[in-house]
């Protein structure tokens, strides 16, 4: 389905309105964004994902209105007083560290660089010093999750990049490494949801959708933060993602969906696993890591995704919040509702795609102008 640039806009305009219904509108909260609604009034991992779309769109277009936009929900965020800090609230802070290129806010910069620094030495870890997945219901002592990667190590990457801190992108590295030696499978190339110390297992073995999905946009993201990542490690994490990808095409059914438990068919479809993968397969195709042959892939996904967004901007078959199961027929309970990460995950999909639209554009006018 071929979007234009004018059409792609519509649906981010809308499905992040649809973010900010879910999550709580504050009527105090900045809302000028070029058409873009920054009522968000949370600091958590789904509103991090969200924002980070909306900077991505903004930096590719150099949309000064939008950085400002996004400046403000900042400014009145950390105005306000931000949550204890954890694994999930660390999110918010990928798109911030990116936005101090933009404005002269040295308060920010020492903000980025006190949580770059706790999560070096305050964070609990687990053995060989994985960044243990603390969030705010609990600690979840000794365990290592699949989604840990995009919610800090990004940022500890992008923080480290920015302030000349090797120590923090070695870290950041190190923490893609030891994930991929737990959760990463072998003999599919999927990954499991999460590993734990304490007993030494993979819970129920399950290869979720959704988890899958962060891992398939964490990876490009890394490689897009640290262009100059030391060859052996590209090489292996490139390969862990291709290898990821080819099984992920295998699974993808007709209509362009993934599933809930993708290699069960029978789970419910998802559609937030389906605009993430999307996401992380056309980022891919970018960056060199997957090559052309991959696009039916992502262009399918997209697709089925943008079918599922309503006049309202929700985006349907999104299922629950979904703490790590002990059976496969847990992730099969889990029921689909209204949710702000199928909102935020949608939203990158669709910034990546303008991404491509953008590019297109100025491809196309160099050549007239030729």
């Amino acid at each position: 389905m071929d979007q234009d640039r004018a059409t792609l806009l519509a649906h981010l305009d809308n499905v992040a309105t649809g973010l900010a219904r879910l999550r709580g509108i504050d009527e105090t909260a900045p809302l000028q964004g070029e058409g873009f609604s920054l009522q968000f009034d949370e600091w958590d991992w789904e509103i991090g994902v969200g924002v980070y779309g909306l900077f991505r769109h903004a930096e590719s277009t150099g949309n000064a209105a939008l950085i400002e936009a996004l400046a403000r929900w900042y400014d009145w965020q950390i105005g306000r007083g931000l949550p204890p800090r954890q694994v999930n609230s660390s999110a918010p802070m990928l798109a911030l560290a990116g936005l101090t290129g933009h404005v002269d806010r040295p308060d920010w910069e020492a903000l980025v660089r006190d949580w770059a620094d706790w999560l070096m030495t305050g964070l609990a870890r687990t053995e060989e010093g994985g960044f243990q997945h603390v969030v705010k219901e609990r600690m979840n002592d000794g365990e290592l999750w699949d989604d840990t990667l995009f919610m800090t190590c990004l940022f500890l990457a992008r923080a480290g990049r920015d302030h000349d801190r090797p120590d923090w992108t070695d870290e950041a590295v190190s923490q893609f490494l030891i994930h991929t030696r737990y959760l990463s499978d072998p003999k599919t190339g999927l990954w499991y949801h999460g590993w734990t110390f304490n007993g030494r297992h993979n819970f129920a073995n399950a290869f979720w959708g959704r988890g899958n999905a962060w891992v398939t946009i964490a990876i490009p993201e890394l490689f897009s933060i640290l262009p100059d990542l030391a060859g052996p490690v590209r090489r292996f994490l490139g390969a862990v993602f291709a290898a990821q990808v080819a099984r992920l095409r295998q699974l993808q059914n007709a209509d362009g969906f993934f599933h809930t438990l993708l290699d069960d068919p029978a789970s419910p479809i998802e559609a937030s696993a389906t605009a993430g993968i999307s996401y992380g397969v056309s980022r891919g195709i970018a960056l060199g890591l997957l090559d052309e042959g991959y696009r039916p892939m992502a262009d399918a996904a997209f697709d089925a995704v943008i079918r599922c967004i309503g006049a309202d901007g929700i985006v349907a078959h999104v299922s629950d919040g979904t703490p790590m199961g002990h059976d496969l027929q847990f992730y099969r309970d889990i029921p689909d509702i209204p949710a702000p990460y199928g909102q935020a995950l949608t939203m990158l999909m669709l910034v990546e795609r303008l991404s491509r639209t953008n590019l297109s554009r100025t491809n196309l006018s160099r050549t007239e102008a030729t």
